[in-house]
This record gives structure tokens, sequence and C-alpha cells, in this order.
């Protein structure tokens, strides 16, 4: 799945809470409902990558979704077994001409690399053809499944329910957008973003789960603190990762609004959650823009 998994990557868009969290009839979550005038819409939060444990979801996700005619998420999951769309990726995500990450990084990051990905159980020469962008997503990955915390998320559930419940669905974004931005994650800077993200993903387990946790009861100042200000050194990833995208979805989001009193269409819209934390959130665009926004 085309989605930005490091903790650069992975915490804009990966996000264990106690059982009895789910249980709790008057629990928050991070779903949003989005008013103006007599219309709306619901924005919920969601983890690209979810273990088992965490379904069923957070009772205000179902809520939303049957209250809503149609879904719309970041982009069009790509189908696995869509041979042509995989080598496009492939194509996009790896250097050509022979090159490896190691033209581009240090002896001793490299090495640090190497190691980090042994301890995975795997070897380099696997990933050293891709960009540092893509190397780093597929290694989130890999640490998320030797964690056990690997599984379909937020957005798969809701794309395949909709799909079964016959609801339409609409995307914010092309598959084309999201594979040129990883593809260039890093590039120019391979050095300082490999060592950087091998550095954060040393804890990559406990961060995980208290992620999960903020974004099960929707803590919103604990997402702030766990998804954007680590983030704040690296002004070009989270400038690209994040804060672009959410001014880019805003038009967007405004034509959901119709200004009719009797318009009957009402979306979920689900992104991925860092979206919706911080002062550059989508929330916090949509409040300045007059729009009234409310915890489900």
């Amino acid at each position: 799945m085309i989605k930005t998994l490091s903790k650069h990557l992975f915490i804009a868009t990966l996000f264990t809470a106690m059982s009895l969290v789910s249980l709790t009839a008057l629990a928050e979550s991070s779903v949003w409902k989005v008013s103006k005038g007599n219309d709306h819409i619901f924005i919920g939060g969601t983890v690209h990558i979810l273990p088992p444990s965490e379904f069923p979801l957070p009772a205000e996700f179902s809520q939303a979704y049957k209250q809503s005619d149609s879904i719309v998420l970041e982009t069009k999951l790509p189908d696995a077994n869509d041979s042509e769309f995989q080598l496009k990726m492939m194509q996009k995500m790896a250097y050509g001409n022979g090159k490896t990450i190691g033209d581009f990084i240090s002896a001793k990051t490299q090495q640090k690399l190497s190691q980090h990905i042994s301890a995975l159980g795997v070897d380099l020469a696997m990933f050293e053809h891709f960009k540092p962008g893509f190397l780093v997503t597929m290694l989130a990955l890999l640490e998320a499944q030797q964690a056990q915390l690997s599984g379909e998320g937020v957005d798969i559930f809701y794309s395949k329910k909709a799909i079964a419940d016959k609801k339409s669905i609409a995307y914010l974004e092309s598959a084309d957008f999201q594979l040129n931005m990883i593809a260039n994650m890093g590039v120019g800077d391979e050095d300082r973003f490999i060592k950087s993200n091998l550095e954060q993903m040393k804890d990559f387990k406990a961060m995980f789960l208290a992620l999960l946790k903020a974004w099960r009861v929707g803590d919103e100042e604990q997402l702030n603190q766990l998804a954007i200000e680590p983030m704040l050194a690296d002004a070009k990833t989270l400038k690209t990762l994040l804060t672009d995208r959410n001014k880019n979805w805003l038009p967007q989001l405004e034509r959901m609004f119709s200004g009719n009193a009797n318009r009957s269409e009402t979306e979920f819209v689900l992104v991925g959650v860092a979206h919706l934390a911080g002062d550059k959130s989508v929330l916090a665009l949509l409040k300045a823009k007059g729009y009234h926004v409310e915890k489900l």
C-alpha cells in the first residue's frame, strides 16, 4: 500500500489500547463532525496499518459511516494483483543506471543500515536499489511485522465495506501523486534522511503503541506530540507529507458543502490521523474558514 510509514513516513500516516476503551459508551475517538449551516460531513483519522487486535474499531467510526452516503479516501488502494501498477511502482521507487543507496550515503551510515536490516532478518541487497523514501517505508512495514503489529488498516477496512454496501467512494489524490511523493522523499539528502529514520526506529514498538492508544481515544494533544512535533526538525518532510497536502485537500472538502439546506449527500472522509493533529491540520484549516468542528 502506498503510504508514508516511517516516523517521518510512518507517523504521518501508521497509527495497545485497553479493550475497555472501545466498550465505553461515551468514549471519544478520532472522528469529527464538520458543519456549515445545516450541512455537515464527517472526518475520521485513520491508521494505515492496524493490528487485528484493534478491531472492532471505536463506535464513533461506525456511527459516522452509517450516517454517511459515501466515503472519501486519500487515494484508491491498488490491487495487489495489478502487475502493471506494481511494475510502475518498482520503476519509480528504484534508482536507475545500476545505482544503489550506497552511492548516496556514507560508509558508516550504510553499515548502520545493513545492521538494522539484518536484525529484521533481511539482507540489504534486497533493498539497496530503492530510493530512501520507499526503503524506509519497507523498513517500517518489516518493523511492524516483527512486532506483530501489522494488519489491514482503517482505509482498507472501509474501502471493502463501502464496496460491499454499494456506497460510492471518492479520492483526494491519485495513486501517481502518492507514488511520486514517496519516490522523491529524501532524494538529494539520503545520508541525513536514512540516519534520522534509523535513529527514530530504535523505539518503533513503543512509539507505535503510543500512537495507537492516542488515535483510539482521540487524544489530540498526544497525537500532536507524537505525530507532529518530532517532524518539526525536518521542515521539508513535514511540508511535503502533511501541510501542503492539507492545504490541497481544503478546496475539495469545501466543495462537499453545497450551501443547499436540502442537500442529502453526507460524506465520511478518512485520512491519516496525522493530518488531523496540530495547528496546521485539516481541522485547523476548516476552523479558520469558519466551519464548526466537533468531536463525536
